[in-house]
């Protein structure tokens, strides 16, 4: 993340901070994802095996859930369970059809014989990874999965670890996953990376792990593409002296659950405000049964800042540019309006964090980190490609040709000077 200003740093003034960065040394956590990465590569699925005993210490019979295992799986999940889990998964698919709507193919004719344009097409073959975690998110496989479908993906594949809840592969098979596999960690990054006996290879890997999946992305890529390299969760609130101190504690340590290193803050203009916001976190840890993720990630890396004016509150959360930001002002719209660098916007007290996490339809897959200064979350375009494409007539080879033969010549390059002027020979 880039230095503040020094002019933004005189606006601003803390009244909570994160502790910093410790710089935590990953290099034995590369060193132990290249080695197994190396040996999937290798040896496939008795790697993968023995990757699952060492790891997750579990002995899989069958690498690959059958059809009668999802449907013993689906039987057992609580009805109610399942009506939400659907409901979910078609707020996420109407919102992701709504977005691929959008994406249109192109065809114009620039100039007179030259016609370009572009086509969207699916990716073929995609994995979803999904993770086990302390609690089984069933929203986990609705983000990753779902859009993929949308996108009209010829095949997706689900690697989910081999202790995670037997409801998780039944919302694998809800949200339209071809193939699930139990297979977790590195391990399946790399199988879905290279593939083996078992586990076909995709064309791309999408979906949130712990910081060895998250490695095994980041040295896969290139061959394969990732979606994107996932942090701690984030979430921050703007807001001016209107907001409800109670409200944003709750929303605050709501998604300091999710983890110890959940950075969570708020940013205010309101003095006020940001005094009693600190107490309520503390007064409502107190009774919070998850206290004791949500507790050490507020009081490692909770956050909260007082800005000298709504220019500085907007310029600090754009320098910040958070995974999930909630807008609490008097003209939130407005507000929203002047934002810029996020992960996913929530606008106005109503627009909770946790709707988005699990059922209203936007994705919950976001970019950490500082990513959202130039990048934006999950969406039905992560799942295709656009692709250009030209075609020409003699007129267009005559408007064309002469600049693009003077333009190789003037830089040597001799074989596309004689590529450019054989069309225009005779």
């Amino acid at each position: 993340m880039p230095a503040l200003s020094t002019e933004l740093r005189d606006q601003i003034h803390s009244l909570k901070a994160p502790r910093p960065d410790d710089g935590s040394d990953t290099s034995q956590i590369a060193a132990t994802v290249k080695e197994v990465l190396d040996a999937v590569r290798a040896r496939g699925d008795e790697a993968v095996r023995h990757y699952s005993r060492l790891f997750d210490k579990s002995e899989v019979s069958s690498i690959e859930v059958t059809a009668e295992e999802r449907a013993s799986a689906l039987a057992a999940l609580d009805p109610q369970t399942r009506a939400d889990t659907e409901f979910a998964i078609e707020r996420v698919r109407a919102f992701a059809q709504a977005q691929l709507a959008t994406i249109l193919p192109l065809e114009v004719e620039a100039l007179p014989g030259l016609h370009l344009g572009h086509r969207v097409i699916p990716i073929q073959r995609v994995g979803a990874y999904v993770p086990g975690g302390r609690y089984p998110l069933l929203s986990a496989p609705i983000m990753t999965i779902v859009p993929a479908k949308v996108a009209g993906c010829d095949e997706v594949i689900a690697c989910l670890p081999p202790t995670a809840h037997p409801a998780m592969i039944a919302g694998c098979h809800l949200s339209g996953a071809d193939r699930i596999f139990r297979v977790g960690g590195a391990q399946a990054i790399a199988a879905m990376a290279f593939g083996t006996e078992t586990i076909p290879a995709v064309d791309k890997v999408f979906g949130p792990g712990n910081a060895y999946v998250n490695e095994a992305k980041r040295q896969v890529f290139g061959p394969v593409g990732i979606d994107q390299l996932a942090g701690p969760s984030e979430i921050f609130i703007v807001a001016d002296e209107t907001g409800d101190p109670e409200m944003i504690a709750t929303d605050l340590l709501a998604q300091a659950e999710h983890d110890i290193r959940t950075r969570v803050g708020l940013i205010t203009t309101s003095r006020a405000l940001a005094q009693a916001t600190l107490v309520e976190v503390e007064k409502q840890l107190a009774t919070l049964s998850t206290a004791p993720v949500a507790g050490k990630a507020w009081a490692d890396f909770g956050e909260i800042v007082v800005c000298d004016s709504e220019e500085a509150m907007i310029a600090y959360s754009d320098h910040i540019a958070a995974e999930h930001l909630q807008v609490h002002t008097a003209d939130a719209h407005a507000m929203a309006a002047r934002l810029r660098n996020y992960g996913s916007l929530f606008i106005g007290t109503l627009a909770s964090v946790v709707y988005s996490d699990k059922c209203c339809g936007t994705n919950h897959t976001l970019p950490t980190m500082g990513a959202g200064r130039y990048t934006g979350g999950l969406w039905v375009g992560s799942y295709v490609k656009i692709c250009t494409h030209q075609w020409l007539d003699a007129r267009g080879v005559a408007a064309v040709a002469p600049p693009a033969i003077r333009q190789s010549a003037s830089e040597g390059l001799e074989g596309h000077r004689r590529a450019a002027a054989f069309r225009v020979q005779g």
